[in-house]
């Protein structure tokens, strides 16, 4: 079922921020955008690279208005050792979120039974905890953060916009349509 319009159901977690240890909850989704960016586990492979990319871009969100969070089915304390510990998640200025009791990977239905660990599953929130955007990936297809940005200045121009959307490939500054009769069959 897709999450697309639906607001963040309730939650409580425990994260890693900025050296200490944090609570998250749905509350936290209110009053500005965010990214919640799910991963299968910590000391792994693709996701590594991953967190690294949407690091990368993270000064570009921040100033987007945009809050990040990472989750994985590993507890806060595994991200903080992981953190402490790797040279590329030693970087991150994001929140990361624990998730091993699997709840906040259900509440967004990324969460793969059999093997007790999240889907590259990746959200963009607005400002009323209602989900905009959702993209999830096969275990072995890592994401690129890039996109992820063009896919955030579109739902924000779409908001502060009502009546235009945003065609395919748009970015900043192009142009958009205004959904009519007139556009019907001819676009």
């Amino acid at each position: 079922m897709s999450l697309i319009g639906k607001e963040v159901s309730a939650f409580n977690a425990k994260a890693y921020f900025n050296g200490d240890f944090i609570s998250v909850s749905e509350a936290n989704f209110k009053g500005k955008w965010s990214v919640v960016c799910f991963y299968p586990a910590d000391f792994t492979f693709v996701c590594p690279t991953e967190l690294e990319d949407l690091q990368n871009e993270y000064a570009t969100l921040k100033d987007l208005g945009v809050e990040v969070y990472s989750v994985s089915t590993d507890t806060h304390f595994t991200h903080k050792a992981w953190h402490d510990t790797s040279e590329t998640i030693g970087k991150i200025e994001y929140i990361m979120i624990g998730d091993p009791s699997q709840k906040l990977s259900r509440i967004f239905d990324v969460l793969d039974e059999e093997e007790g660990l999240a889907q590259r599953g990746t959200f963009i929130i607005d400002p009323d905890g209602i989900v905009q955007a959702m993209e999830i990936n096969a275990d072995g297809i890592g994401r690129d953060a890039s996109t992820l940005v063009n896919k955030i200045k579109a739902a924000q121009y779409v908001r502060n916009n009502p009546g235009e959307v945003c065609p395919a490939k748009w970015q900043e500054g192009s142009a958009t349509l205004k959904p009519s009769l007139d556009l019907v069959g001819k676009i």
